[in-house]
This record gives structure tokens, sequence and C-alpha cells, in this order.
């Protein structure tokens, strides 16, 4: 999730716009869900293509929320923005009074929006608490709060898992020492400074040795990784018949669980071959759009360098109704 507002006043095009709104296939009209609403770059375009199409939009960040909503009013009630976690989608839908919906859309990750505010403690440029909170008002453990409670076996796996780093072991010792010596990590540049230091740091190297470490933690504060799979398969269910389900990814652990869910859903077997029978609920309920993950071309990536790492994947619901006519 990646675009921003620069200025606030002139929206940047999000990440892999075009090709969200072409597998969308959005000039059908209908109800679409952003379950990622953040500025609203996505929506803006679903709600242009066509007339007839109404956005929920779902997001966490109440400030989020708020600047999608004046972007967004001039749709007016063919917008709505409700504060929930993007898994909370069939309880949304259901209080919103709507049958299900021509298509589903997640943007995962934070927005440029959230990194580069100063005090949410996303990014070591800016001097902030150590917060890391999607929902900066609600009442989850900051990252802060997180390696004061864990211990120092837990803080390795979460780096190493999360952030992919190798060196995790070294940086949670550190952590550990810091609040034995009572002199916690409490800021951004605490723990920064306590990265590079814990596995060193050349000023020529273009990525900071923190990023992995500070990915991480986010990912564990706002449990990203948790019940994605599930929402996947809730998503598709929630679908009309020839519905749209697209996901975009930036990590890829995130890009391997909607990989392997969308497979299962679309009848391919993830069990073991060592199991006599199928356990793991494969059942052909998609047509999987893209046999590999569309990327962000040339000049997107110069337009906006943190699109390198995106990932989309995508599918369409079958007609069960139709199915052996």
């Amino acid at each position: 999730m990646v675009a921003s507002l620069g200025g606030r006043d002139a929206p940047h095009r999000p990440v892999l716009l075009r090709e969200t709104v072409r597998l969308l296939d959005v000039a059908r009209g209908g109800l679409f869900i952003d379950g990622t609403l953040g500025l609203g770059g996505h929506s803006e375009a679903i709600l242009e293509a066509s007339a007839e199409s109404r956005v929920i939009g779902i997001d966490l960040d109440t400030e989020a929320l708020k600047l999608a909503t004046e972007r967004l009013a001039r749709f007016g009630d063919r917008f709505c923005a409700v504060q929930a976690n993007f898994r909370d989608i069939a309880r949304v839908l259901a209080e919103a009074g709507h049958e299900g919906p021509q298509g589903v859309l997640i943007d995962l990750g934070v927005s440029s929006f959230q990194l580069d505010s100063p005090g949410r403690g996303f990014s070591f440029r800016f001097e902030a608490p150590l917060d890391m909170r999607l929902d900066a008002a609600g009442e989850d453990e900051t990252a802060a709060e997180l390696l004061q409670r864990l211990s120092e076996e837990e803080i390795a796996r979460i780096i190493f898992e999360y952030g992919e780093e190798r060196r995790s072991r070294r940086i949670a010792k550190r952590i550990v020492e810091r609040r034995t010596e009572g002199r916690p990590v409490l800021t951004t540049s605490d723990l920064a400074e306590l990265v590079a230091a814990a596995v060193g740091y050349n000023k020529a190297q273009k990525i900071h040795p923190a990023t992995r470490t500070f990915q991480a933690l986010r990912i564990a504060v706002n449990q990203e990784l948790e019940g994605l799979d599930r929402f996947v398969e809730t998503a598709v269910d929630l679908l009309q018949p020839d519905g749209r389900f697209v996901a975009i990814s930036f990590h890829s652990l995130e890009d391997r669980i909607i990989k392997r869910e969308l497979r299962r859903l679309a009848g391919y077997c993830q069990c073991s071959a060592r199991l006599p029978v199928c356990s793991c609920g494969a059942r052909q309920a998609v047509e999987i759009l893209t046999k590999r993950p569309l990327t962000a071309r040339e000049a997107e990536l110069n337009e906006n360098p943190r699109a390198r790492s995106a990932k989309l994947r995508a599918a369409r619901k079958l007609d069960q109704s139709q199915e052996g006519s």
C-alpha cells in the first residue's frame, strides 16, 4: 500500500493501479470492497470507472479514513468508510446490509502516508516513540511494549521470520541486554542505532541495516499475517458469481499465503503427498487470473521506487450453479 498525498493536495498514483482496475473489471459497476482503503486511490479509480459502482472502504487508521473520506466526498453515498480490520469484511458487509460484492481488493502493508508520518514510529528517518500501530488510537501493544515483554528467543524469531534477517539473534540479544540494564528500546532512533551497532553499518550501504527489523516488528505489532488465509477464503465466499478478488502484497510471506490459498480455492490440493486423502479443503471455487504475480512496470518504479516489491494476484469466482450444465 504505497499511495501517498504529496502535500495532501496532490494524490499520487497508488501502486499497480492500472492492473488492479483491469482485473477487478470495475467497468461492470456494482459493489466493491476496498479492504485496505489507505488514502483512497484505488477506491477513487473504481468509483470513476462506472457511475453504477459503490465502494465500502475499510481501514484501521482513523487519520487515513478522514483524508480518504474528504478525497472521495464528491461521490456522495456511493462511498462509505468503515473503521475496521479487513479481516472483519463479513461483519462490515452484514452491518451495511449489502449482498455480496462484485470485487474485493486488499493492498497490504503500510502506505507512504504512514511511513512519512513523523510521530507514528514506522520509520527510523524520524525520531519518534516506537509505536508502529496501524490503529494509533487503539489499545494494542506498541512495538516498544512488545520488546519489553517478549523473550530474547521470541524477539529473534520475529525478526528472522518476518524480517528475513539472518542476524536476528544478535539483534535480539542487544535488545534484551539494554532492557536488563534498565535502558529499554523506546524510540525509533534507539532501535536503529542498536541494530546498526549489533550488525555493523557502512554509510555506503543502500539499505539501512535496521530496515528488516522495523518491518518485522510492524508485522508483529499489527498481526498482519494472522488470519490472512481465512480472509482470502471469506472474501471469495462473499463474492457474487464472476466476482473478482485482487490482493497486492509487499512481503514474501504475505504473497506465499495468498498464492497458497488461491491455489487451494482453485482446486489444487495443498496436502503432503504422503497423506492418503486430502484434508486441506481444496475446492474449485475460483479461476486464478494471474499465473504469476504481476509487478510494477519500469515507468511506475521510476515514479514510485517503493512499488518495487509489490506483487499482485487475482482470481475470479466461479458460478457454481452452472457446474455440470
